[in-house]
């Protein structure tokens, strides 16, 4: 009995300190944004089922919470300044950017910036690696927050359902690389154009710049990382500092570049897909010669 009234007890408790972070959170969110969250929210285009989530197992509440955290990253911690945001249509679109930084902030923070800075706002949606699935947690995470395994047919039931989808092309080969071959982009794939023209979707070029600092790679333990079943274990002496672990404060800058449009056959040879997958990754890196050499400074 005793313990049956204290866990009654315990319980409206519980509840009530739920409802304060809840309402905290919110507060927070309508400072950061300019509006209360669930007036924008209520702009965000959804196609949610009867069990309150999208087919791909989006859900509206885990992503308010994520985009809680990723605020505070995109607006306090790295700064992040946006250059283009009148790039971005309505309806849907394949963002094509540069990776990098070791972990995927730069992800979140494009996606903090279609939610907080681009009209109307979007919940973007990406593309992971198949690996992620093996993750415990990690796989329930991404997906309630609408990230998608990287398989063409659910990058193009996204597209068809008029959504924004976020594609890096160099993979993880872009994400680990090491210091001396920071802003020097990696081989693109190929998958994201033949998308693009089996879609009819424009293409919106995304330069990242200040993840390449977040944190300093000397290279990667290759052998190990193969053993361990991941794409990279890279070699990062900042871990052996105090709070090392953090990314750097370092200032990001995202610029969107001029939709781009293509025509062919998804299906032409890959010398011909190449040609244009070549003027998508030459765009880009431009886009981020010239975003570093307009920074004055890393962190600044």
């Amino acid at each position: 009995m005793r313990l049956g009234g204290r866990l009654r007890g315990v319980a409206p408790l519980a509840r009530k300190l739920i409802d304060v972070a809840v309402s905290g959170v919110d507060d927070w969110m309508t400072g950061k944004l300019g509006e209360e969250f669930n007036a924008r929210l209520a702009r965000v285009p959804l196609n949610l089922t009867a069990t309150g989530i999208d087919e791909f197992g989006l859900d509206p509440a885990w992503t308010k919470y994520a985009l809680a955290s990723a605020a505070f990253l995109h607006r306090k911690y790295f700064r992040t300044e946006i250059f283009g945001r009148e790039n971005v249509p309505a309806g849907r679109v394949l963002l094509i950017a540069n990776h990098s930084g070791q972990i995927p902030i730069d992800a979140a923070l494009i996606g903090a910036s279609m939610f907080m800075d681009v009209e109307p706002p979007r919940f973007m949606r990406a593309m992971v690696d198949k690996w992620t699935q093996t993750l415990p947690f990690v796989s329930l995470l991404f997906s309630r927050v609408g990230q998608v395994v990287g398989v063409p047919e659910n990058a193009k039931r996204l597209l068809e359902s008029e959504e924004a989808l976020l594609v890096f092309p160099e993979g993880s080969r872009g994400i680990a690389k090491s210091f001396d071959k920071r802003y020097q982009l990696c081989e693109f794939g190929l998958g994201f154009m033949r998308l693009a023209l089996e879609t009819n979707t424009p293409i919106v070029p995304v330069s990242v710049v200040g993840g390449e600092e977040q944190y300093v790679s000397f290279g990667n333990f290759d052998s190990l990382a193969k053993l361990l079943r991941i794409p990279s274990l890279p070699i990062l002496p900042q871990l052996l500092l105090p709070f090392g672990v953090l990314p750097l404060p370092t200032r990001y800058r995202i610029t969107f570049g001029e939709p781009m449009r293509f025509e062919g056959d998804p299906d032409d040879d890959d010398a011909i897909i190449e040609e244009k997958v070549f003027a998508v990754k030459a765009t880009i890196q431009s886009m981020l010669n010239r975003g570093l050499k307009a920074r004055k400074s890393i962190f600044f």
